[in-house]
């Protein structure tokens, strides 16, 4: 065994450190310690962390104001939102923009903290319950998608976030490098991955798939896994599952037809792969298609984007914020995702100008469970 995968073996089955003096987990990484909440149980809040200036320069910042103050208000009426803004001017700012925009601001609460991008999906915390239903939080490592772009402040929010909740930090940033957007939960035990984004050497040198399996069955309650191969280099994420495959429930995946999958560069064997998936008791999934933008996407300022894909959506209390376009296909998105969510309503948000920037809704939103 080299040495690298000594160390990674010895930090799998070595516990991961929690925080407020919780006893340490058992060695046992086989044994299920955690579950993660599907996305369409009930959330106590949705956590976003708001463009700003430091990092990109203030058009980047304006350009994407609209879109964070639009999922604001359509999450407002259904659960608390939780904005990371970087400091007390941007906190100024952004409680303008909400009030002019006219959002009522009871749900609405504040963590200043400095942050290098928006992407809270994939820095943020992932919340999960343990044994007895007891919400705790879960601080995986984040490298900036493989030392690809600034991270340091973003990696830092969980621990941000739980030292001003008060919530228990369960410490995995020695252990694994894991993105939100990187897996996709079905809510009955199954996980979908790219291995690109999850086993690429850019992240977890030396990790083998059984090791991740273990932890993924340890902190999230996976019990059986979907994996295809993905395309590193294909961009800045390796190839993110939630960009072209979800979970709308426990029985069925939304995806695309084979040609957008094929325009997505989603590579053939895993189309294969997705397209005969079967849930934890071994049926296979009912699949529903959606398909991408009818045109290229243009952003309002005019740069072409390329086709846009509506699957990065986002499930909340009362609403499931859907990346809109300004496109033909946004009505006929919409419709499909509405009749999977007959209780909650589909709210379309204009993403032409975060989709330049490589993400759409569900990129940059987190759920907080109940």
């Amino acid at each position: 065994m080299t040495t690298t995968l000594m160390v990674l073996s010895a930090l799998v089955m070595s516990c991961a450190k929690e925080d407020a003096g919780t006893p340490a987990a058992p060695a046992d990484t086989t044994a299920v310690l955690y579950k993660m909440p599907e996305e369409a149980a009930p959330h106590e809040g949705t956590w976003l962390q708001w463009p700003h200036e430091y990092q990109y320069g203030r058009a980047y910042r304006n350009r994407l104001d609209a879109t964070w103050i639009a999922m604001t208000q359509a999450l407002v009426p259904g659960e608390k939102v939780h904005l990371v803004v970087y400091d007390q001017d941007e906190r100024e700012r952004v409680a303008d923009l909400l009030q002019t925009a006219q959002v009522p601001m009871a749900n609405v609460d504040f963590t200043i903290s400095r942050t290098d991008d928006v992407w809270v999906r994939d820095n943020g915390p992932i919340f999960v319950k343990d044994g007895n239903g007891r919400l705790l939080m879960e601080d995986w490592g984040f490298n900036g998608w493989g030392n690809k772009a600034a991270y340091e402040n973003c990696d830092r929010i969980p621990g941000v976030i739980a030292a001003n909740s008060g919530m228990q930090r369960i410490d995995l940033n020695t252990v694994m490098i894991n993105e939100g957007g990187s897996v996709e939960m079905d809510g009955n035990g199954v996980l979908m991955a790219c291995k690109s984004s999850v086993l690429n050497k850019n992240r977890n040198p030396g990790m083998t798939q059984e090791q991740a399996e273990a932890l993924f069955t340890k902190y999230l309650g996976v019990t059986r896994f979907i994996w295809l191969e993905g395309k590193a280099g294909l961009d800045i994420t390796d190839m993110h599952i939630d960009g072209f495959a979800r979970f709308a429930d426990s029985n069925t995946i939304i995806t695309m037809s084979a040609d957008d999958l094929d325009y997505w560069q989603v590579p053939q064997q895993d189309v294969r792969t997705l397209y005969s998936a079967v849930n934890r008791k071994g049926t296979a999934y009912k699949f529903v298609k959606v398909p991408l933008t009818q045109n290229n996407v243009v952003t309002t300022y005019g740069k072409n984007v390329g086709k846009g894909s509506y699957i990065n959506f986002y499930i909340a209390n009362n609403a499931v914020l859907v990346p809109n376009y300004n496109d033909p296909n946004d009505a006929v998105a919409n419709s499909i995702i509405q009749s999977l969510y007959p209780g909650r309503k589909v709210i379309g948000i204009d993403c032409r100008n975060l989709f330049a920037n490589g993400g759409m809704v569900h990129c940059v939103t987190q759920q907080q469970p109940r």
